[in-house]
């Protein structure tokens, strides 16, 4: 049995080797690869956008201010006898509030008396000695000057009853006076002069009361503004309501909004040329008096509208770096941002002054997904 032997194959050189691996490695890289996989579809929350008759609410800076705040004076000059009231309570119309030292007043009163009693005394006289002169004149018995003695003397008697009469008049103003009460119902001060102090014309005030309903609230309109809503409102842009009867709403420190509407009562004949500004007066119900004078508060005017304008979720509105954008969908269905300019803010919703068309279709919800496109 002959032994069988192998003889090795043709061996190729390197360089040919490595020209066949290369030849397989460009075969590869010559098939297509896969397309990549389409985004799925974002779901969003849409509105179409409309026009409408925004209302507009202006907001300025008031400050309160009683309806009728009234300065209690002494009328007479004495001595303070007593302070009645508490202070800072809300007092009520007639409620006594002091009280002067009487004694000298009643004095004065009993002499202004004593005084009309003495002169109705001659009056009576010289009636009498009239009445015996006139019948004895008649008869020539006594001269012409006799009578129109007794005449003037009766005038002159009757003068100074009148006269007694109002000093007692006057000395009973004067008693009533030392009773000082309060002339209208509201919250009252505190005591400017302490019992027993000497009050005269020069240190007269003792406190004041301030009427708490209606509460007035007074606010400025710079001469800008006013022009602006001039313009505004000539070019159709804004719509006032009738004879301009803005209701008023007040908002509080804190932001929470006053209970109850008041309406402008008062507009200034012209602008301050100290400040440049138009003052308004607006007057409030205030039953339960929690609105005091004084107070710092914001005020909106209720009852302009604007004509025509876009107003969309605040939650729509996105901040970029050329300003404040929307997003929108495209007849494509695809997304679109534009940029919009704001306007006031009115509740929730914001009103958009340019970049918007009717028929729109708004992106509202689902926007911080989205891409171009």
């Amino acid at each position: 049995m002959s032994a069988m032997s192998w003889a090795p194959g043709p061996r190729f050189p390197a360089p040919t080797r490595l020209l066949a691996l290369a030849a397989l490695a460009l075969a590869g890289c010559g098939k297509e690869a896969p397309p990549p996989a389409a985004r799925a579809p974002v779901p969003v929350g849409t509105i179409t956008v409309a026009a409408q008759s925004a209302p507009v609410t202006p907001e300025f800076v008031g400050l309160t201010e009683s309806s009728q705040q009234v300065e209690i004076r002494s009328r007479v000059s004495g001595f303070l006898d007593k302070r009645v009231y508490t202070e800072g309570q809300i007092v009520k119309v007639g409620q006594l509030l002091f009280v002067m030292d009487k004694k000298p007043f009643e004095a004065q009163l009993r002499a202004a008396k004593a005084e009309l009693a003495q002169q109705q005394a001659r009056l009576t006289v010289a009636r009498q000695n009239l009445a015996r002169v006139q019948p004895l004149a008649a008869q020539n018995a006594l001269s012409k000057k006799d009578n129109d003695d007794a005449v003037g003397q009766e005038q002159a008697a009757a003068a100074a009853v009148e006269a007694a009469r109002a000093k007692v008049v006057d000395a009973e103003l004067n008693l009533g006076y030392c009773t000082i009460t309060s002339p209208v119902a509201g919250a009252s001060s505190y005591a400017k002069q302490q019992d027993g102090s000497y009050v005269s014309p020069e240190n007269s005030l003792l406190t004041y009361v301030a009427k708490l309903d209606p509460m007035r609230v007074n606010f400025s309109l710079s001469e800008n503004e006013v022009l602006r809503i001039r313009g505004e409102k000539a070019s159709g842009a804004l719509d006032l309501p009738p004879q301009e009867n803005f209701e008023v709403e007040i908002v509080l420190a804190d932001g929470s909004k006053f209970p109850g509407r008041g309406r402008l009562t008062f507009t200034d004949a012209s602008f301050s040329q100290e400040t440049g500004t138009f003052l308004l007066r607006a007057e409030l119900p205030n039953p339960q008096g929690s609105l005091r004078p004084g107070q710092f508060v914001r005020v909106r005017l209720i009852g302009a509208k604007r004509p025509g304008s876009f107003v969309i979720p605040q939650r729509a509105v996105q901040q970029g770096p050329r300003g404040e954008f929307v997003w929108l969908i495209d007849k494509d269905g695809k997304a679109e941002q534009r940029v919009v300019e704001v306007g006031d803010w009115i509740g929730d919703d914001w009103l958009i002054r340019k970049g918007l068309r009717p028929g729109e279709r708004l992106i509202v919800d689902g926007a911080l997904k989205l891409a171009p496109g």
